[in-house]
C-alpha cells in the first residue's frame, strides 16, 4: 500500500516497479541498492526514487544498512514463523466470524471462486490468486474491520514469502481440498470447525514456506 504522501507520477512508478522486483526475486534478498543505477534502470531522477525507496523502507521491503546504503532484506525465518502465525490467528477469526453470518448469496460466491481455483490449480499464479481472492472474500463477509485491517498489514509484509507456498503441484493440490473443506465449514454454520480449518490452512502454509526456502539458494 503506499504512502498518501507520495506525490506525483514518477514516485509511484518507481514504488511500483521496485516493489514488484522485489517481489519477484529480480531483487534478491541481501541485494544492496545504489541509487544512481537504479534511478537509470527506471528511467526517473533520484528525487521521486528516493520517495519510492522511504516508502520501501517503512514497509519493510527494504533495510537501511549501518552505513546509510539501502539492501533488500534477508528471508528471515524467524519473521516467517511470526507473520504466518499471526495470519493464522486472523484467518481463524474471522472465518469462524463469516460462518456465523454468511449469507446465501455470500456461499454462492465462495463456491466460484473455489471452482475457478480448482480449474486453474496447475498454474501457480492463478492458483496463488484465487485463493488469496477466497480469503479476501471471507474477511470481507466478517466485516471485522480490526482484524481486516491488521490482517492486511501482515499480508503486505507476507508477499516476498508467499512464492514459496505455491511452487509445489501437490502443494497447491492440497490447498485447494482445504479451501473446499473452509467452505463446507461456512456452509454448514460451523463456526468453530470453519476457525479451525482456516488456522490450520495457513500453519500448513507456514510450513511449506519454511521448507522451500531451506531448500533453495536465494542468490541464484
Amino acid at each position: 500500500m503506499t504512502d498518501s504522501n507520495m506525490r506525483g507520477s514518477g514516485s509511484q512508478f518507481a514504488y511500483t516497479e521496485v516493489r514488484r522486483r522485489i517481489l519477484d526475486m529480480d531483487l534478491k534478498p541481501g541485494t544492496r541498492l545504489f541509487e544512481e543505477s537504479l534511478a537509470a534502470s527506471l528511467g526517473v531522477s533520484r528525487t521521486p526514487l528516493r520517495e519510492a525507496l522511504r516508502q520501501l523502507v517503512s514497509e519493510r521491503l527494504l533495510e537501511r544498512q549501518p552505513t546509510g546504503g539501502l539492501a533488500v532484506p534477508v528471508l528471515d525465518s524467524r519473521e516467517i514463523w511470526e507473520l504466518y502465525d499471526c495470519r493464522a490467528a486472523l484467518e481463524g477469526l474471522m472465518t469462524g466470524e463469516a460462518a456465523l453470518i454468511a449469507t446465501e448469496d455470500d456461499i454462492t460466491e465462495l463456491d466460484g471462486i473455489v471452482a475457478r481455483n480448482a480449474a486453474l490449480v496447475d498454474f501457480p499464479d492463478e492458483a496463488m490468486r484465487f485463493g488469496k481472492a477466497l480469503h479476501t472474500a471471507i474477511a470481507e463477509i466478517a466485516a471485522n474491520a480490526w482484524a481486516l485491517r491488521l490482517h492486511d498489514q501482515v499480508t503486505s509484509q507476507m508477499e516476498r514469502y508467499r512464492r514459496y507456498t505455491n511452487n509445489s503441484p501437490a502443494r497447491r493440490h492440497v490447498a485447494l481440498e482445504q479451501h473446499r473443506r473452509l467452505v463446507e465449514s461456512i456452509r454448514a454454520r460451523d463456526s468453530a470447525e470453519a476457525s479451525q480449518r482456516a488456522f490450520d490452512h495457513v500453519i500448513g502454509a507456514r510450513d511449506e514456506a519454511l521448507r522451500a526456502i531451506g531448500s533453495v539458494d536465494l542468490h541464484k
